[in-house]
C-alpha cells in the first residue's frame, strides 16, 4: 500500500515534538506508531485524564482522537500552504478504564482538498474497544490578499 503521507520517510521522533507546549504534551499524549495509512498515540489514563469516579473522561479520549487524527492530516497536506483544524468529532464511549495506558489508531476515511475525515478508535492495555471516533478535519489555506 503506498504511504498517504506527504513525506513517506516521516518518522515518530519527527513528530513528536507537535505535542509540546500543548494540551497533547500536558496529558502525556505521545506518538507511537507511523504506518503508511494510520497514526497511533497512546495517552496515560490516570489524575489528568480520570473523570470524577475515576475512570476516563470521555473529553479526554477526545483530545487523543482530535490529535491523531489532526496531526494524521497535517502529515498529509503541505504546512506551508494550508493548516489542519478540527471541525467536527464525534466519539462512541464504550468500555470504562481506571488505569494503564489507552491507545488510539487514525486511519483515513477521507482525503480530500478541503476536508479529511479520521476513523479514531482508542483501546486498553488488554486491547478492550474504549473508544470510537470520527473526526472531520478543514483544511484552511491562507486568504489571498
Amino acid at each position: 500500500m503506498p504511504s498517504i503521507w506527504l513525506n513517506p520517510g516521516v518518522t515518530i521522533a519527527d513528530i513528536q515534538p507537535l505535542s509540546d507546549r500543548t494540551m497533547a504534551g500536558h496529558l502525556g499524549i505521545l506518538f507511537t506508531e507511523i504506518g503508511n495509512n494510520f497514526l497511533t498515540g497512546t495517552m496515560p489514563v490516570d489524575h489528568r485524564t480520570h473523570q470524577p469516579a475515576g475512570l476516563l473522561h470521555g473529553g479526554a479520549s477526545c483530545v487523543l482522537a482530535e490529535t491523531l487524527g489532526s496531526v494524521a492530516s497535517y502529515l498529509v497536506i503541505d504546512p506551508t500552504q494550508a493548516q489542519p483544524v478540527g471541525l467536527e468529532i464525534n466519539a462512541n464511549h464504550i468500555r470504562g478504564v481506571r488505569s494503564g495506558l489507552v491507545t488510539g489508531t487514525a486511519t483515513s476515511i477521507h482525503l480530500g482538498k478541503t476536508t479529511h475525515v479520521w476513523d479514531i478508535r482508542i483501546r486498553d492495555e488488554g486491547g478492550h474497544l474504549v473508544c470510537i471516533s470520527r473526526l472531520t478535519v478543514a483544511i484552511i489555506r491562507p486568504q489571498k490578499p
